[in-house]
């Protein structure tokens, strides 16, 4: 009887053992992708956790788990993605511009000639929300007074310094120039510890729409002739408005200009591994657009070619050859 227990329990571990080596070389197997997002307040944050949801409906097909990194922002992305640490990353096509060409923020580092754009996904207003009580209503109001203008590493801060070249100014023609991340900014707001907060987002914004009702606060034109030119300069910059009524007491059209958010990754990164998240995103194209309010204006011609300043990669052209758009 001792025998015959103990043969049992050998079996039993030898059959234990050989089921955690299974596991352990399908983990081995899978591909694991990590999307770099920005602060979990901000529609890149969203706009990855939605792409990570459809990838990982079919997991146990595709082999492929899909994360997000909560990251800077543009900047950090594309440098995750340049330096390997990112498979994917969102990106202001602004600075997919700059990146493929080495110039602005991208400069020193030199060109990046393996940045491939996957898809662009919704646009992207210059934002900003100020105090009613601090007499700002245009974008030239903000000199002089306490101004986010966002953290180090994400795109609006690089923006920003953009806007301050085209009106003449530095940080400190600003009364202070925070660089709080977006989810502290509605606090800081609402709180009177600054007067207005500048950033990039598609609308409708869950973090605007706090900040109105949390607080007495509206949006401010980013308009005038340094605008125009700045505008008419660069091709990835568009004149756009924030639609009247997107947000309790907006009575008027709101005038700024935006870029695009765009999805990035690398050359190095193998054809099957972007085709398959390009597939789960426009395979599940309704139930994308569903699942975020910025999405809900979303074609699939306009996400495979505005703001994508950098070429395609293969393995989403692929899909779109598929599917006849190209």
């Amino acid at each position: 009887m001792y025998c015959k227990a103990m043969q049992l329990s050998f079996l039993s571990l030898f059959l234990v053992g050989l089921s955690f080596g299974m596991g352990s070389t399908q983990a081995a197997n899978a591909q694991d992708i990590l999307i770099g997002t920005a602060s979990r307040s901000g529609v890149y944050y969203q706009t990855g956790t939605t792409i990570c949801r459809l990838v990982n409906r079919d997991r146990k097909n595709t082999g492929m788990r899909c994360n997000v990194r909560i990251t800077g922002g543009s900047l950090d992305n594309i440098k995750g993605v340049r330096d390997g640490d990112l498979t994917f990353g969102m990106a202001q096509s602004d600075w997919q511009f700059h990146a493929y060409n080495g110039t602005s923020a991208f400069e020193t580092e030199g060109p990046f000639e393996d940045l491939r754009a996957v898809f662009s996904v919704y646009v992207e207003p210059v934002t900003i929300l100020a105090r009613k009580d601090a007499g700002i209503s245009n974008i030239a109001d903000l000199k002089g007074k306490r101004v986010n203008i966002g953290n180090e590493g994400s795109g609006e801060r690089a923006t920003w310094a953009v806007l301050e070249d085209a009106l003449g100014w530095t940080d400190d023609d600003l009364a202070l120039a925070t660089e709080l991340k977006s989810s502290d900014t509605v606090d800081a707001l609402c709180n009177n510890e600054i007067d207005a907060y500048f950033w990039l987002v598609g609308h409708p914004s869950a973090q605007t729409q706090q900040t109105i009702a949390k607080c007495d606060t509206a949006l401010v034109e980013v308009s005038g002739a340094a605008i125009d030119e700045l505008i008419a300069e660069r091709p990835y910059y568009n004149a756009t408005v924030i639609p009247a009524h997107m947000y309790p007491g907006q009575s008027q059209d709101i005038e700024t200009f935006s870029v695009g958010a765009t999805l990035i990754t690398s050359a190095s990164e193998p054809d099957d591994v972007v085709y398959q998240l390009v597939k789960s995103v426009f395979d599940n194209y309704r139930d994308f657009k569903n699942l975020y309010p910025a999405f809900a204006s979303l074609t699939e011609l306009e996400m495979i070619s505005n703001g994508l300043s950098a070429p395609l990669h293969p393995g989403a052209v692929e899909y779109y050859k598929e599917q006849g758009w190209m």
